[in-house]
């Protein structure tokens, strides 16, 4: 269930009241008037079951709360109240499958923002994945995987494209642009510096038999990237995010990138080159999956509304 809060001029509580009381999903709809004290603004709130909470933000936009008052919506990990569950359970679909399109922008907006935060996570991936390839181990690779942030521009991407939402686009296409060189860049760095202090030998590049995937590029690399960017994208509409570290753990783009430093270092062109494509695949793939998966469920979802309005 959902705490749904709602700030609307004084004239339009009554209205927002009887919408939320004559809506099934919804339980425990309270109105105090004129709060926040002194304003002239009523306070509505109910309990929102998870399922039909986009169908009343729909509501609430048709009513114009979005442009006289406020919204906001708040999840309850607890809930101790008959009428809430008796909501929950007349509420038509699942839980788990509705998608909360306003959520889900304000999420992967926030997660492909360009931060310092942002940047250092991305930057200690590189360095991680480059550590494991060159000293060929797979937990240190796995880790960096887990550690990467990059799927937050990459879901941005996808939400972007299936809402036409070109700010999101663009700012999940620079997050990675600007990230990823930046992470190489320093990795490479990095690894100059070992090597100067005779802590790194060139020749290893060329003999990382056990660590071959993340530079080896094929019909699997294309397979894992879709395969994990639809499990992401399923995990972060339905609230599973501790599949998400599954998916992390799947893809090979922080270690390619990783390794495409070390080769560059050690002036093997050809590892460099073949590590940077596995890369674009992964990245591809996972974005292309995520847009397919986001618009079969907001189509899914859009029927689904569409028949509770019959």
């Amino acid at each position: 269930m959902q705490q749904l809060r709602v700030v609307c001029p004084t004239a339009q509580g009554p209205e927002v009241v009887g919408m939320l009381e004559q809506h099934p999903g919804t339980a425990l709809v309270t109105r105090v008037p004129g709060a926040p004290e002194g304003a002239v603004a009523d306070v509505v709130e109910a309990l929102v079951a998870r399922e039909v909470v986009e169908d009343v933000l729909d509501r609430l936009t048709d009513l114009g709360v979005d442009r006289t008052g406020g919204v906001t919506l708040q999840d309850l990990d607890l809930m101790v109240s008959v009428p809430g569950e008796e909501a929950e359970k007349a509420a038509p679909g699942d839980a788990v499958d509705a998608v909360i399109w306003d959520q889900l922008v304000a999420t992967t907006g926030d997660d492909s923002a360009i931060t310092p935060m942002y940047l250092a996570f991305l930057v200690i991936a590189c360095l991680l994945a480059a550590l494991g390839v060159v000293t060929e181990s797979p937990e240190t690779i796995v880790g960096a995987m887990v550690v990467a942030p990059d799927f937050g521009p990459l879901a941005a991407f996808a939400v972007g494209v299936v809402g036409r939402r070109r700010d999101l686009v663009r700012r999940g296409v620079t997050a990675l642009l600007v990230g990823y060189p930046l992470a190489i860049a320093v990795t490479a760095a990095c690894t100059l510096l070992a090597q100067a202090l005779g802590l790194f030998d060139p020749g290893v590049v060329a003999n990382l038999e056990e660590v071959s995937f993340v530079y080896h590029v094929g019909p699997a690399s294309v397979a894992v990237a879709l395969l994990a960017g639809a499990a992401g994208m399923l995990a972060l509409t339905s609230q599973k995010s501790a599949t998400l570290i599954g998916v992390f753990i799947s893809v090979t783009t922080v270690p390619a990138a990783g390794f495409a430093a070390v080769a560059i270092v050690a002036g093997d062109w050809s590892h460099a080159g073949r590590a940077l494509l596995q890369l674009l695949v992964n990245l591809a793939g996972v974005a292309i999956a995520g847009v397919v998966v986001l618009h079969l469920r907001r189509s899914r979802m859009g029927t689904l509304h569409h028949e509770r309005l019959r």
